[in-house]
C-alpha cells in the first residue's frame, strides 16, 4: 500500500452506529442551509468516535471542506494544538495570529477563514485533552456560527472529565442558546459483537463479556488473530504489533513516544528509511496517515506500545526526538513538545530551557492550566538554580494556578517563593510576596489567615525604607480588612498606600492605589467613590492594566446594585462581561455573572437568574465568593417556585461562607436561609439562620444588611427594635410603612418584594393584589401564605390553581418539567440532566416519572413523540 492511499479505506466496519451517522448527516444538512451546528460526539475510550467521524467525513468529500485537528495527549498539551493542525488550510492570517494572539482574535480569524462557498466541517477530536486556550477558541467560535454554513464536530471521552474539568465549563457554555446536538456512542450489544465476530469464529458471548462491548477492544482482539481471547487488551495490541517485521515494530515504538501524531520527517529522523515500514503499519491497521503525519489509530494502542518499550530505548527515542525538533527551530509552537521530550529524557538543561518558555507562551494565549504545568515541570528540575530564579518560577506558577482555579497550588507556590526570598535575605521581595499571598488566601475563603499574612507583610516592610513593596502591602491589607468590614483599618491602610504612591514615580502603583481608595469611598459616598474609580479606570486603560479595568467594571456594577439602580447596573454588567470575555479574565467574569444572577432575581426574571447562577456554579475559579452568591440565588429561586433540592444548595453556601466570618459572604446566605425557612413554615430556622449575621452586621454598622435581615426576622415572628438607621424600602418595612415600601419596591422594579410588602398592609384588597402578583410570578409557597392570611380575615372566593406557566401547556407540565423534557428530547440521560441543572439524579428521576405519567407515555421515546405531537416545547 502506498503512503498516498486514502486512509478512509481503513475505517473499520461500523456496527450499531446508523443513528449516530444520521444525526451527523442531519446536522450537516442544517449547516449547509446556513444554520450552523455543533455536534458533540462522546463515548468511552475506544468507543468508536474516530471511526464514526472518519466514515462521516468520507461521505462529505466533494460537498464540503473538511478541517481536522486533534488535541494532544502530552503531559502538558500544546497551546492551541488542534488550531495549529488546521491553520495552514484555513489561511495565512490565522497562521500568523497563532504566534501571540488571544483566543478571541484566533476565533475571529478561524471563523473568517471558514467562510467559503462550500460548507465547512471542522472536526476537533479528543477535546478532553484540549488546553484552555483551545477551549476558549471553540467556545467563542461556537457563539458565532448560528447563521454560518459551518458544522463543528467535537469528540471527547466523558469518563475523562472530573467535576471541575475545564471542558465541563465549555459544554455548559455551549448548551446555553446554541444549536447543539449530542451523539453518545454506547457500547456494542451482544448482537453487535456477534456481527463483528462472525467471520473469525471467535465465541461472541465470551468476547462481549470480556470486552464489555467496547468497539476498540472487540476489533483489537479480533485483529490479533488469536483463537482464544487475550487476557488484556494490552496483550491484544502487542500481539497485533508482533506480526509486523522487526523494522515495522521499531517504527511503531518510535511513533508511540510522540503525540498526538508524528511528522514523517521526524519518524525518519528517529528510525531511518520509512516508506515500506509506514506502509506496513498502515496496512496492519495500527497507524493512519494524514497531511504528512502518522499516528496510532487509537490512543490506547499507542499507550500499550509505549509501555512495552524498554526504559533505555524509550529514553533514547525521547532524546533523539528532542534533538530533531530543536534542529528545526519550530518557534513557540514547538516549545511544549520539546519540553515534553526533554522531561521524558530527563534532560535537565533542556527542561529548564524549554519548559519556562512553553509556560510563558501558554500564558500569553490564555492556556493558564498548561502554563502552570510547564512551570511545575521546570521546578522539578530546579535544584541547583539560583534561589532568585526558583522564587520567580514559583511566582509564575502561582499566577497561572490562580487563573486556572488551583487555589491551593497557587498558595503553596507563593509560600515557597516567600521561603526562597527569606533564605536570600531579600526582605523587600519577601514582604511583597507575602502581600500577594494574603490576597490569594482571601479568594478561597481563608479570610483570617489572609488578614494575618497581610499584617505580617506590612510589619516587615515598615521596618525598611518605604517603597513600592510597602505600598502594595498596604493595598493588600486594605483589601482584606475591607472584606471584613473593618472600615477604619481599611481606610488607614488605603491612605498610607496613597501617601506612598504619591511619592513614588510608579504610575501603575498609583493607579492601583487610586482604585482601592475609590472602593473605600463607595462605602460612604457612592458618587465620590465612582468618580475616583473612573479616574483609576482612565489611568488603567492608558497603562494597559487589563485586570484593573475589569475590576473597575465590577465596582460600577456592585455600586449600582447596592444603590438599587438596575438601570445603571444592566449596561455596566453587559459592558463588563464583554470586556472580560474579550480579555480572557475569567475571574472577574465570574463575579459579574454572580451579580447578574442577583439582578435577575431582584427583577423577577427567575428562570434567567437560575440559568445564570447555574453557569457560575458549574464553573470553578479560585474565589469562592461568586459561588456562594450563586448558590444563594439558585436556592431562593427554587424555594420561591416550590422546587426541590433547596437545602443542599444552602448547606454548601453556608459551608463556604461561615468559615470566613465576613458579612458580605454571610448575609446573602442568611437571608436565603431565612426566606426558604419562612416559605416552608419554619420560623424558628429563619430566626436561627439570621442571628449571627445580624450580630456581625450591627458590630460593623452595616445599615442595609441590618434592615434586610431584620425584615426577614420580623416575618419569622421576631419582635425587636430596629438596630440601625437606614434608608430604603427595607427600612420602611421595619418602620411599619408597608404602603410606602410597596411603592418604592415597585418603582425599583422588584415585583416579589413589592408583593410581600403589599401583603403586610393586611387589608383584603392588598392581600388579593399581592396574591395575584405572586401567582403570576410563579411563587406558590408565598401565594399560599397570603391565601391563609385572606382566609384568616374571613375572605371568600380566594383564587387557587396551578402556576400560570403550568396552565399554559396542555399536559399540565410545570416549568421545571418542561425544562427537563427539553433535555430528554435532546437525548440526555438522567445523570447528565442532573449535572446540567445542578439537581440530584433522584430528583431528575422523579421529574421524568411525572412527565411520563402526565403524557401517558411508557418510555422516554414515547414521551418525546407525545411532546412533539402536543408542541409542548414550542409552547414553552
Amino acid at each position: 500500500m502506498s503512503l498516498l492511499e486514502d486512509p478512509r479505506e481503513l475505517v473499520p466496519q461500523l456496527v450499531e452506529r446508523e443513528h449516530a451517522l444520521n444525526e451527523l448527516d442531519a446536522a450537516f444538512e442544517q449547516a449547509s442551509a446556513g444554520q450552523g451546528r455543533v455536534v458533540l460526539v462522546t463515548a468511552e475510550a475506544g468507543g468508536g468516535k474516530t471511526a464514526l467521524i472518519e466514515r462521516f467525513c468520507a461521505t462529505r468529500v466533494g460537498s464540503a471542506r473538511v478541517l481536522r485537528g486533534a488535541c494532544d495527549a502530552l503531559f502538558t498539551p500544546r497551546p492551541l494544538g488542534p488550531i495549529q493542525d488546521v491553520a495552514l488550510e484555513v489561511g495565512p492570517v490565522l497562521t500568523d495570529l497563532l504566534r501571540e494572539a488571544t483566543p478571541y482574535q484566533v476565533a475571529g480569524a478561524l471563523f473568517e477563514g471558514m467562510q467559503r462557498r462550500q460548507p465547512t466541517v471542522l472536526v476537533i477530536e479528543d477535546v478532553h485533552w484540549a488546553d484552555k486556550a483551545t477551549l476558549d477558541v471553540l467556545t467563542l467560535l461556537a457563539r458565532r456560527i448560528a447563521t454560518a454554513r459551518v458544522l463543528i464536530v467535537l469528540s471527547y471521552r466523558e469518563e475523562a472529565l472530573e467535576a471541575a474539568h475545564p471542558l465541563r465549563v465549555m459544554l455548559g457554555e455551549l448548551s446555553s442558546g446554541l444549536a447543539v446536538a449530542r451523539v453518545r456512542l454506547e457500547p456494542l450489544t451482544a448482537d453487535g459483537v456477534a456481527q463483528l465476530a462472525d467471520p473469525s469464529g471467535v465465541d461472541p458471548d465470551g468476547l462481549h463479556r470480556v470486552t464489555g462491548g467496547n468497539p476498540f477492544f472487540v476489533t483489537e482482539v479480533l485483529a490479533s488473530g488469536e483463537q482464544e481471547i487475550p487476557p488484556t487488551i494490552r496483550d491484544a495490541v502487542l500481539a497485533r504489533a508482533a506480526r509486523l517485521t522487526p523494522a515495522g515494530r521499531r517504527l511503531l515504538e518510535a511513533v508511540s513516544i510522540m503525540t498526538p501524531h508524528a511528522e514523517l520527517w521526524l519518524v525518519e529522523a528517529l528510525s531511518g528509511e520509512i516508506d515500506a515500514r509506514v506502509d506496513e503499519c498502515i496496512a496492519a491497521g495500527m497507524l493512519v496517515s494524514e497531511n504528512g503525519t502518522v499516528a496510532f489509530r487509537h490512543e490506547l494502542a499507542r499507550r500499550a506500545l509505549e509501555e512495552s518499550v524498554t526504559t533505555a530505548r524509550r529514553l533514547s527515542l525521547h532524546r533523539r526526538a528532542l534533538a530533531a525538533l530543536a534542529s528545526q527551530r519550530l518557534g513557540e509552537h514547538g516549545l511544549a513538545r520539546m519540553a515534553h521530550h526533554a522531561d521524558a529524557a530527563g534532560d535537565r538543561a533542556a527542561v529548564l530551557t524549554y519548559a519556562p518558555a512553553a509556560g510563558a507562551h501558554a500564558s500569553a494565549v490564555s492556556a493558564h492550566r498548561e502554563a502552570a504545568d510547564q512551570y511545575a515541570r521546570a521546578l522539578r528540575y530546579s535544584e541547583g538554580l539560583p534561589l532568585s530564579d526558583v522564587a520567580k518560577l514559583h511566582e509564575l506558577r502561582s499566577d497561572e494556578c490562580y487563573l486556572s482555579d488551583q487555589a491551593d497550588e497557587a498558595i503553596d507556590a507563593l509560600r515557597a517563593a516567600v521561603e526562597c526570598y527569606r533564605e536570600l535575605g531579600d526582605s523587600f521581595k519577601e514582604g511583597e510576596t507575602l502581600a500577594g499571598l494574603a490576597s490569594t488566601l482571601w479568594c478561597p475563603g481563608r479570610g483570617e489567615e489572609a488578614r494575618r499574612t497581610a499584617r505580617q507583610a506590612v510589619d516587615l516592610l515598615e521596618q525598611l525604607p518605604p517603597g513600592r513593596e510597602l505600598a502594595l502591602a498596604h493595598l493588600s491589607l486594605s483589601f482584606v480588612l475591607a472584606c471584613a468590614l473593618d472600615d477604619e483599618g481599611a481606610w488607614r491602610s488605603a491612605r498610607r498606600a496613597l501617601e506612598l504612591a504619591e511619592r513614588l514615580d510608579d504610575p501603575d502603583i498609583y493607579c492601583k492605589v487610586l482604585y482601592r481608595v475609590g472602593r473605600q469611598e463607595l462605602r460612604k459616598d457612592s458618587d465620590r467613590g465612582l468618580a475616583t474609580i473612573e479616574r483609576a479606570l482612565a489611568l488603567a486603560q492608558g497603562r494597559g492594566l487589563e485586570h484593573l479595568v475589569a475590576d473597575a467594571y465590577l465596582a460600577r456594577v456592585e455600586a449600582a446594585i447596592s444603590a438599587h439602580r438596575p438601570d445603571a447596573a444592566r449596561p455596566a454588567l453587559e459592558e463588563g462581561l464583554a470586556y472580560c470575555q474579550e480579555k480572557g479574565n475569567e475571574l472577574i467574569e465570574h463575579y459579574l455573572l454572580a451579580d447578574r444572577a442577583l439582578l435577575e432575581l431582584d427583577e423577577g426574571r427567575w428562570s434567567d437568574a437560575a440559568e445564570t447562577a447555574t453557569r457560575v456554579i458549574r464553573r470553578r475559579v479560585a474565589s469562592t465568593y461568586p459561588r456562594t452568591i450563586a448558590l444563594s440565588v439558585l436556592a431562593r429561586v427554587r424555594a420561591r417556585r416550590g422546587d426541590p433540592d433547596v437545602l443542599p444548595l444552602l448547606a454548601e453556601a453556608r459551608a463556604l461562607a461561615e468559615s470566613t466570618g465576613e458579612l458580605p459572604r454571610l448575609a446573602p446566605v442568611a437571608v436565603a436561609e431565612a426566606e426558604a425557612a419562612w416559605l416552608r413554615g419554619d420560623p424558628e430556622s429563619a430566626r436561627e439562620a439570621t442571628a449571627d449575621a445580624l450580630t456581625l452586621a450591627v458590630s460593623a454598622g452595616a445599615g442595609d444588611e441590618i434592615a434586610c435581615l431584620q425584615v426577614w426576622r420580623k416575618r419569622a415572628g421576631v419582635e425587636e427594635p430596629p438596630e440601625a438607621l437606614a434608608a430604603g424600602p427595607y427600612a420602611l418595612e421595619l418602620d411599619g410603612e408597608a404602603a410606602a415600601a410597596t411603592t418604592m419596591w415597585a418603582d425599583l422594579g422588584r415585583p416579589y418584594e413589592a408583593a410581600l410588602a403589599l401583603a403586610d398592609i393586611g387589608s383584603e384588597a392588598a392581600l388579593r393584589e399581592a396574591l395575584e402578583t405572586l401567582t403570576e410570578l410563579g411563587a406558590p409557597a408565598a401565594a399560599a401564605i397570603v391565601s391563609r392570611q385572606l382566609r384568616a380575615i374571613g375572605a371568600r372566593d380566594i383564587p387557587r390553581g396551578p402556576r400560570p406557566a403550568t396552565r399554559q401547556n396542555s399536559a399540565g407540565l410545570t416549568v421545571r418539567e418542561v425544562e427537563i423534557l427539553a433535555l430528554v428530547v435532546e437525548g440526555l440521560r438522567n445523570r447528565e440532566i442532573a449535572q446540567r441543572l445542578f439537581l440530584s439524579p433522584r430528583t431528575v428521576e422523579k421529574h421524568v416519572s411525572a412527565i411520563l405519567r402526565k403524557l401517558g407515555a411508557r418510555s422516554r421515546g414515547e414521551a418525546v413523540a407525545e411532546a412533539a405531537r402536543l408542541a409542548l416545547l414550542q409552547d414553552a
